[in-house]
């Protein structure tokens, strides 16, 4: 069965309670339509895989109580200062954290990929990181006894979901620049994609669109969202709403002010 061309409501469906869900950096295409969509419905115990940092979209989550774990390097809201929600989470001990690094995440991602059960990587020997995550393992380089080299599981999402630029009437979705989205199509279960225009034309029929475009065949479902990212940026597209992520970081520091929030978010259709 092909790629399915759906409505916002019909995409989120694909997001159960538990499920294991990637979602981009901030700058990479962050789903934040869908986000609102997946909130309405009431989702809740989720694995957040931030690939490799997450924000906004996924502070809101917390927020909501729609996450139950977060596996990631970071979780920020970059020059608007710390995650309010993910901060108070973890401080009440109402979310599981499992701490990364960019690179483990990436790894993982990869060994998923390509089918493997695990990854080497270097550079996690010695580090607070590693004695936090016993699922790691330390292992010897079997071509060179004596060489330490830690072995990451591979990382298997069920759901990736994320915001891009155009998809054609295939099922084809140019993703430009942010490479680590081909990477999570290909490791997850299911890539539910919202973008701001589906056109008629074949995207991998173009030889400057095909190397940034995911193929049909990693796609799920998708949807149309213009502005889906806001207030987020979208690179090419649109900057980001920098006067609604401030009020956001203030609003956020209390759950009287994130409730607030929250509530006039998911009613409204806007950005």
């Amino acid at each position: 069965m092909g790629t399915l061309i759906s409505t916002l409501d019909e995409l989120v469906a694909g997001i159960g309670d538990g499920a294991r869900l990637a979602v981009p950096k901030d700058f990479s295409g962050v789903a934040m339509a869908a986000t609102r969509a997946l909130l309405r419905r009431g989702v809740k115990n989720l694995h957040v895989v931030g690939v490799p940092v997450c924000g906004l979209q996924v502070d809101i989550l917390i927020g909501a109580g729609a996450v139950r774990t977060i596996e990631t390097s970071a979780v920020t809201l970059g020059e608007y200062g710390p995650a309010p929600r993910f901060t108070a989470a973890v401080r009440a001990g109402s979310i599981r954290v499992l701490d990364a690094t960019c690179p483990a995440i990436h790894g993982g991602l990869q060994a998923a990929e390509k089918g493997l059960p695990f990854i080497p990587i270097r550079g996690l020997i010695g580090s607070d990181v590693l004695t936090q995550r016993h699922d790691w393992r330390v292992i010897d380089n079997p071509f060179q006894p004596g060489d330490k080299v830690v072995a990451l599981p591979a990382i298997r999402p069920d759901v990736a979901l994320f915001h891009a630029p155009l998809a054609d009437r295939h099922g084809n979705v140019w993703i430009g620049r942010n490479r680590e989205l081909m990477t999570v199509a290909h490791a997850s279960a299911a890539t539910l994609v919202t973008v701001e225009e589906i056109v008629d034309r074949k995207l991998l029929d173009d030889p400057v669109l095909a190397p940034a475009t995911i193929p049909d065949l990693y796609v799920t479902r998708i949807a149309a969202a213009p502005r889906g990212a806001a207030p987020l940026a979208l690179a090419g597209r649109y900057a980001a709403d920098a006067e609604a992520l401030a009020q956001y970081a203030q609003a956020a520091k209390t759950e009287e002010g994130f409730r607030a929030f929250l509530g006039e978010w998911l009613a409204s259709n806007t950005v």
